[in-house]
């Protein structure tokens, strides 16, 4: 059970179907995309720390639990197509991704692939990958062989890199420049996707919020101070600033954190 702050007065309500509820597949308006992006994140801003083995950021073991990845995994199940960057794939070819972009299978996640059978959504959503390098091993692309890819990239990008990525079944699609927030908005919409799941790190979600192109976000704050150097928080570029507007608060003191559900201003007028 988790306690339910706002907006309306406390009560106690159970953990599972929080998030599946909300029915973020059917948010967007007629020839739109409904974009949110979710993290979870430690009370001193960190959602993700070297890993001096790997070379690699990764959400803290500190602040990872099964709770919180329950509300990600219904996040996901409400999606037409999941965000993600380049980096995610190379992690994955090295094993040391943190799932296989879900929704989970296996009995804890089986009522979310019952739900999205219900509300006529494909199995599992697909993919939509934002990289400038298309240094994307493919080899951790087929292991997402049961849904359809394709990776939004800059003009100009590695002709060989691009010619295998086609051959491979991947959708490449160049913008004219770079890839801006109203870019990666207006493929999703060409696309036919209503809504759509932000699962990448800070450099993306500041692509997206910078041009206003975010209508969401969840954001998962744990109990802890980690103070760890080197580390990422979920926005570290620089850009104007952005009021967000809270739109609910769960306490949850079985774990020890909150989830918080804010809707970004700009889009909200």
């Amino acid at each position: 059970m988790i306690k339910k702050l706002y907006p309306k007065q406390l009560e106690e309500i159970p953990l599972q179907g929080t998030y599946l509820d909300l029915k973020l597949h059917r948010r967007a308006k007629e020839g739109d995309t409904f974009i949110y992006a979710n993290y979870i994140s430690s009370l001193d801003g960190r959602i993700s720390l070297l890993d001096q083995r790997t070379g690699e950021f990764s959400v803290p073991d500190a602040i990872a639990n099964a709770r919180d990845w329950r509300l990600y995994q219904e996040l996901a199940g409400q999606s037409d197509v999941m965000l993600t960057s380049g980096r995610y794939f190379r992690q994955l070819a090295k094993g040391i991704a943190q799932d296989l972009l879900p929704v989970g299978t296996g009995p804890d996640f089986a009522d979310i692939q019952k739900w999205r059978k219900q509300q006529q959504l494909k199995a599992q959503p697909d993919v939509v990958i934002l990289s400038d390098s298309l240094d994307i091993p493919l080899e951790a692309l087929c292991m997402l062989s049961d849904r359809k890819i394709t990776v939004l990239t800059k003009y100009g990008s590695t002709l060989n890199k691009l010619e295998k990525l086609n051959a491979s079944g991947v959708q490449v699609i160049q913008a004219q420049g770079a890839v801006t927030g109203w870019f990666i908005r207006k493929t999703l919409i060409t696309l036919g996707y209503r809504s759509a799941y932000m699962i990448a790190g800070p450099k993306v979600h500041h692509t997206l919020v910078s041009d206003s192109c975010v209508d969401e976000l969840f954001l998962t704050s744990h109990f802890s101070l980690l103070g760890s150097q080197p580390f990422h928080s979920i926005l570290e570029e620089n850009m104007d600033a952005t009021k967000l507007k809270l739109k609910s608060l769960y306490l949850d003191e079985e774990e020890g954190q909150m989830f918080m559900r804010y809707t970004y201003a700009k889009r909200d007028e």
